[in-house]
C-alpha cells in the first residue's frame, strides 16, 4: 500500500522513514510563505504546517506521534493528532513545549512522525444493568489499582 501525498508548497518534504522496517514515518515543518523559523515558549504550544495533503485509506487513520530524541531532547511534544478518511486539508502538528527554555524550529526539521493504523469499526449500544465487569473486579479500584509494581 502507497500513501498519496500532496506538496501544497514546492518546499514541502514527503514523509520519510529511516528505516524501511520503522513503523513511523518523520513529518517536517513546511514553512507558509513568508514565514521561516518560529519559536515555542516555554510552557506554550504551536500548530505547525508540514505543506502536505495526505489521503488516508478508508478504515485507517494516521496518528501523529512524538519522535522520541526530540521528545527526551527537546521537551516538545505532540498534541492529540488523529488524522481521519475524511479529513482532505494540510496536514498539522500541534507541538507542546513542557520543558523550561524556548525552542526554535526551522524550516525542513523533523517535528514528529506518522504512523498508519488499522481501524476497526463497531456500533454502539446502551446497556441498562451494570453487567459489563465479566472477568474481574479490577475497575472497583481505579487508577494503580493493581499495585506499582
Amino acid at each position: 500500500m502507497n500513501l498519496k501525498c500532496y506538496k501544497i508548497r514546492s518546499e514541502a518534504k514527503l514523509p520519510v522513514r529511516a528505516y524501511s522496517i520503522d513503523a513511523g514515518m518523520d513529518l517536517f515543518y513546511c514553512p507558509v510563505e513568508g514565514d521561516e523559523s518560529f519559536s515555542i515558549p516555554s510552557g506554550s504550544s504551536r500548530v505547525i504546517p508540514t505543506g502536505l495533503k495526505i489521503k488516508v485509506p478508508e478504515c485507517y487513520m494516521l496518528e501523529v506521534k512524538n519522535k522520541s530524541g526530540i521528545a527526551s531532547k527537546r521537551q516538545l511534544l505532540v498534541g492529540a493528532c488523529v488524522v481521519d478518511p475524511g479529513y482532505d486539508g494540510e496536514i498539522f502538528v500541534n507541538l507542546h513545549n513542557i520543558g523550561d527554555s524556548e525552542q526554535v524550529i526551522e524550516p525542513g526539521e523533523k517535528i514528529a512522525q506518522a504512523v498508519l493504523t488499522p481501524v476497526i469499526h463497531c456500533g454502539i449500544e446502551e446497556v441498562h444493568e451494570d453487567n459489563l465487569n465479566l472477568y474481574s473486579r479490577r475497575g472497583k479500584g481505579g487508577f494503580g489499582s493493581t499495585g506499582d509494581r
